[in-house]
């Protein structure tokens, strides 16, 4: 209850939030949401039009996909927490920049150390270098990262698909992917710790 209370605070504060000149161009400011106590975190880059005009997260056409993919992995979207990086929407969905992910990177801590989920789903470039410093998401989709006690996975924004069709497959084996590693490790474990994530690099470099 208590991390449920935290998150509803998290979210009234970024729909009210006026740290960046975001504010000033956005119809609603876009929250994280999800299941509270989800073993993934899905980190995007920032809202689009759609969710800018709803203010929920992936409910276009990326969600769509990124839905697909996870019913093809065994998973609902009720099973998982969906955020981004920036929870507004740039103007013409330019990238964001430094000083608006920086603005927004409050909220995204608060959101996992609440959840602390057991993997962090790094969906496009954005989000991959926003957090891991990384680039080249076509050589490096499929892995796994371990930093700062949390344990990543990088996968490319479904957002891609819609410009790549050849892609959709790629996408959905990687959340398979992750997902079927995720219930392999609890069911061995019965639990999550850091020998656990230790396990997961070493089966996968």
């Amino acid at each position: 209850m208590k991390g449920t209370l935290s998150l509803k605070i998290i979210q009234e504060k970024v729909k009210n939030c006026k740290k960046c000149d975001l504010c000033t161009s956005r119809k609603n400011a876009v929250p994280g949401k999800g299941n509270h106590n989800a073993d993934i975190v899905f980190i995007g880059e920032a809202p689009g039009k759609n969710e800018d005009e709803c203010g929920e997260p992936f409910i276009g056409t990326a969600g769509k996909k990124l839905n697909d993919a996870l019913k093809n992995a065994g998973l609902e979207r009720s099973d998982v927490y969906i955020t981004n990086i920036v929870k507004c929407r740039p103007p013409k969905n330019r990238i964001p920049n430094d000083v608006e992910k920086m603005m927004c990177s409050d909220y995204l801590e608060n959101e996992l150390s609440i959840i602390k989920p057991k993997i962090i789903c790094l969906l496009g470039n954005t989000s991959y270098h926003s957090i891991l410093g990384g680039n080249e998401i076509s050589k490096n989709h499929g892995k796994f990262v371990s930093k700062d006690d949390y344990l990543y996975f990088i996968s490319f924004h479904p957002a891609a698909i819609i410009y790549n069709q050849k892609l959709e497959k790629v996408f959905k084996n990687d959340i398979k992917k992750l997902v079927d590693e995720l219930k392999k490790l609890k069911t061995k474990s019965g639990d999550w710790n850091k020998n656990t994530a230790k396990k997961v690099l070493h089966e996968w470099h």
